[in-house]
């Protein structure tokens, strides 16, 4: 059975989990919207990754939207007591299944009460606050009106801790003047690291990253070298991926998704995937 503890841990607020855990985007149906088209198939995900000891799981109400909290709650609940949950406000899902920002004090407190409800909690752990001036990823911008109604949220008792999603170091600066941020999730992978200085700079202050679309998300991670590696250690292209980030930095936590208990049992043997430092450097010349 895969040992995850060999991946150490990391502090999220007042909590500590794993740095692998699970990411539950991949419950909802195609582009993540709709039901699964096999639900019991989801529930099987959810309860062996806890079984596999992760302690860490990603999600949001607006998958689905709605959808993958409520197979959290049925898979789950009751919780056990060192599984912590990391839920996003700030986006909506239209009609035609589209992202759209959802940022008023009225959108982001019916957010919380929806993540509270379908998830079956009376207060979330973490709350990462996602930010929409851009789709497909950060554009500056001041984010202090949505932060300070996610605050106040907090301030009411229904949120622990705050993080970010899809910012730039800037608003990151300007949030922490603010409040205190216990993580920030952005996309990167060993092909995407314009966050290498963002990730230096938070491992500094003890605050946790969360790459989204570890493994390239819509677009699968390729390359010739990732592969090669793999091939030498008797890995996966995506398991080689995967630990790569472990060693980046300490402060790096990852949420790889996945539908399939097959898929998720290899993502989680990552952890005991060792990198030799000669694949390291060959590795760290896939991003150029």
């Amino acid at each position: 059975m895969t040992n995850i503890d060999k991946t150490g841990t990391f502090s999220l607020g007042t909590r500590t989990v794993k740095r692998l855990g699970y990411g539950a985007m991949q419950l909802a149906g195609p582009g993540v919207f709709g039901p699964p088209k096999d639900r019991d198939a989801a529930l099987a995900v959810l309860r062996e990754a806890v079984a596999l000891g992760v302690d860490h799981i990603d999600t949001s109400d607006f998958y689905g939207p709605h959808v993958t909290n409520q197979i959290i709650r049925e898979a789950l609940k009751p919780y056990p007591d060192d599984l912590t949950i990391v839920t996003k406000i700030g986006a909506r899902r239209g009609e035609d299944a589209s992202w759209l920002p959802a940022y008023s004090a009225q959108a982001l407190t019916q957010a919380v009460h929806d993540n509270l409800r379908n998830l079956g909690l009376d207060v979330l752990d973490v709350v990462n606050l996602r930010i929409m001036l851009k789709v497909d990823g950060p554009a500056e911008g001041s984010i202090e009106e949505p932060l300070t109604a996610l605050v106040e949220l907090q301030r009411k008792g229904l949120v622990r801790h705050i993080g970010l999603s899809n910012v730039t170091a800037a608003q990151v600066a300007e949030a922490r003047a603010i409040t205190p941020i216990v993580c920030v999730q952005n996309m990167y992978n060993i092909a995407h690291r314009q966050d290498d200085a963002l990730i230096d700079d938070l491992a500094r202050d003890g605050i946790a990253y969360v790459p989204f679309f570890p493994l390239g998300g819509f677009t699968p991670l390729q390359s010739s070298t990732l592969s090669a590696v793999a091939s030498r250690l008797d890995a996966t292209p995506m398991q080689v991926a995967l630990a790569w980030l472990l060693r980046r930095s300490p402060n790096v936590l990852l949420i790889p998704g996945t539908s399939s208990v097959a898929h998720l049992q290899e993502n989680l043997a990552a952890a005991e995937l060792e990198l030799p430092d000669e694949v390291l450097a060959l590795l760290d010349e896939v991003a150029a």
